[in-house]
């Protein structure tokens, strides 16, 4: 395998120095990838349409809804509102546990309670 990587490098340094690399359209610009190499060949169609659609993923979206929730508690002044801010977020991550079985929520939930820890901290 490795003389057809050698092989393939030699081709490219030659087309190099013969410049076919010179001035081509987008040069010197980063690659736009639109589609995730990571994703199934028979997926990504389908995919590509609900984006341009402007669909989101359920997931997502949740996990959208529990950073502004969570940024909103961070910003509270109010002892009052910020039970019920932590309240709210415990609810849609409750709620959001059981629809996806938990995928996804590790990262907010840690966030969550390192945010509802450094409140407690600072009331206290």
């Amino acid at each position: 395998m490795k003389i057809l990587a050698d092989l393939a490098e030699q081709a490219i340094q030659n087309a190099q120095q013969r410049g076919e690399f010179d001035n081509l359209q987008g040069q010197g610009q980063p690659l736009t990838l639109d589609s995730d190499p990571f994703m199934p060949e028979h997926l990504r169609m389908a995919y590509k349409v609900l984006k341009n659609g402007g669909y989101v993923p359920e997931e997502i979206q949740t996990q959208r809804e529990i950073r502004s929730l969570i940024e909103c508690l961070e910003r509270e002044t109010d002892e009052a509102q910020k039970m019920r801010q932590i309240q709210k977020v415990q609810l849609v991550i409750a709620k959001a546990k059981i629809r996806s079985g938990g995928l996804l929520l590790e990262e907010n939930e840690e966030y969550f309670r390192k945010v509802v820890a450094r409140m407690t901290l600072n009331s206290g």
